[in-house]
């Protein structure tokens, strides 16, 4: 007879990823629904998003901008959305001549406006190149959001808004992340698929963007 070809610890990470989902089915979809609805009425009149990450969670928020800037599932314009730590060059500038924690909190003061999205993704949390965006970002008038596993931690400390994974390893977070960002280009697409009132229409928009922030940090706090 044959030994069985799944593992215990096979299973055992199967039933972890469930587990995060259910909770993260409970307590984030009308999070991850806010953010879309969000995205959708900021990145249409001239907003942009930053998405950055370390490792895999680099890949996640690669994957979001590329959805963005191409397309999730139906046709529709493009829109801007920055993948940070695909900026190569200016990644090994930065990290050569300031040092790693610096790589994208230059590039946050380069690029973010008021208004814009930062989003910031990591199993931990306790990245010093993501704080460090976080903070500058905050400091620059951007909405900041990050992606974390367990919290609370120092991003979610610095962020406006954070979806916490509560999941034991960095593998389940990050799957889970995946999840959550389908969900939020769902979100967006749905909501922009909506009829734009006039006022919305005019792209590029001065201050059309950082309006849009304003209302979302007081309906945040």
């Amino acid at each position: 007879m044959s030994e069985p070809l799944a593992t215990e610890a096979a299973h055992r990470h199967c039933q972890s990823l469930q587990d995060a989902l259910g909770r993260f089915r409970r307590d984030g979809l009308d999070q991850i629904a806010r953010w879309g609805h969000h995205l959708a009425a900021v990145l249409p009149v001239g907003g942009r998003l930053l998405a950055a990450g370390n490792g895999g969670s680099a890949a996640q928020a690669q994957h979001l901008t590329a959805e963005l800037v191409g397309r999730y599932r139906d046709e529709r314009p493009a829109h801007s959305a920055i993948a940070l730590h695909a900026e190569t060059s200016s990644v090994t500038a930065i990290g050569n001549d300031y040092g790693f924690e610096h790589v994208y909190a230059r590039q946050v003061a380069a690029h973010g406006r008021p208004g814009d999205v930062l989003l910031l993704l990591s199993t931990s949390g306790r990245s010093a190149n993501l704080t460090g965006a976080a903070e500058t970002g905050r400091a620059a008038g951007l909405l900041v959001w990050a992606m974390t596993g367990p919290g609370p931690n120092p991003l979610t400390d610095i962020a406006d808004d954070a979806l916490c994974i509560d999941a034991d390893t960095a593998a389940t977070v990050q799957e889970a992340h995946l999840v959550a960002v389908h969900l939020l280009c769902e979100s967006f697409d749905e909501a922009t698929a909506a009829p734009v009132p006039p006022a919305m229409t005019l792209r590029h928009a001065p201050g059309a963007a950082a309006t849009q922030a304003a209302a979302a940090r007081r309906r945040m706090s």
